[in-house]
């Protein structure tokens, strides 16, 4: 659907409202292989509303929210998984968040397969990787165009996390098992720092110190020192991970191992696992809930939501979702 000029602006409006606008906290969740756009109620993981994707054989991976949490984006990446052979998107879709009706598209020029969507605060654009053209897209949400990019260096840079700071950029590179690192206000590529022949997503600690990423061929998660933009440590994990997350508090790192019924939650200080939570197999994706009372995580494998209690590291809701669901995002309750 095309958005009309007056959508255009009540969206523009919305992105950069004063954050006290919003009074109830959604969850959001897209799954991959029924195309669905979910809203849940975080509370009791109930959902409230729930649309189908418009991109066709293009699935949604992941999705991210203003910060009034009255609009989604999501990135329609393709029919496929990262470096296999499928269809590449060409857009982002724009959705209401209080009735999950879309209002709005993002074009690109061709199929880029747009993935991970990370707001730059500092500037206010939306950062999104496009994995076909080797680079970050810079968004404009007031205009709802491209209007920038930042070369990656790298093929298949499937996910990116943003330094408090706003200068340095990294991203995840599957297949070439890569780190890249790039300068976001000079739109400049840096450097790779090699970590395996394969790697998935990818974090950083809430000071800027480290970012983590997960080397997929042992389990290990890779931390580098982003001073010197090298490896500072691998720490051991029960099992191949996959999905990272800081704890409000800056002293844990949850992490997910698709391949394990649990998550590990690593001391930041100590750089070790020092427990784990009972989840159910296959988990790939978690969010922290910005009060950090709670987590919340998607299984692929067996089409479960749950909610972590962090006071106990313990599962205390868990409900069936869409088919394959990965991308989440929690807005914050005002």
């Amino acid at each position: 659907m095309k958005p009309t000029a007056v959508r255009l602006a009540a969206i523009a409006i919305a992105t950069f409202a004063p954050i006290a606008t919003t009074a109830q906290s959604r969850l959001l969740v897209v799954s991959q292989r029924d195309q669905t756009f979910h809203v849940y109620d975080p509370e009791t993981l109930t959902e409230v509303a729930s649309a189908k994707e418009d991109g066709g054989a293009d699935a949604g991976h992941e999705v991210i929210a203003t910060v009034d949490g009255k609009t989604a984006f999501v990135p329609l990446y393709g029919n496929s998984g990262v470096g296999k052979p499928g269809t590449d998107g060409d857009h982002i879709q724009v959705f209401d968040i209080a009735t999950a009706k879309p209002v709005g598209t993002i074009a690109f020029p061709h199929g880029v397969r747009p993935h991970k969507p990370i707001w730059d605060t500092h500037t206010g654009m939306l950062l999104v990787t496009t994995e076909i053209d080797k680079t970050v897209s810079v968004v404009d949400p007031r205009s709802m165009k491209v209007v920038g990019s930042i070369p990656t260096g790298a093929k298949q840079s499937h996910m990116i996390t943003l330094l408090p700071d706003g200068k340095k950029l990294y991203s995840a590179n599957v297949g070439p098992g890569t780190v890249s690192v790039m300068d976001v206000p000079g739109r400049k590529f840096l450097k790779t720092i090699p970590i395996s022949s394969n790697t998935q997503r990818i974090s950083n600690s809430n000071d800027g110190k480290w970012v983590f990423t997960a080397d997929q061929t042992t389990p290990e998660l890779v931390v580098i020192d982003t001073k010197t933009d090298t490896i500072a440590k691998r720490i051991k994990l029960p099992g191949v991970g996959y999905g990272t997350a800081p704890t409000v508090d800056g002293k844990s790192l949850l992490v997910t191992m698709d391949g394990q019924p649990a998550i590990a939650v690593v001391d930041l200080k100590s750089m070790e696992v020092v427990k784990s939570v009972e989840t159910p197999k296959g988990i790939n994706e978690v969010v922290v809930s910005p009060d950090g009372k709670f987590a919340y995580a998607t299984s692929a494998k067996t089409d479960h939501l749950v909610r972590i209690d962090l006071g106990t590291f313990k599962v205390t809701k868990d409900v069936t979702t869409g088919k394959f669901p990965d991308g989440l995002w929690l807005t914050a309750e005002k």
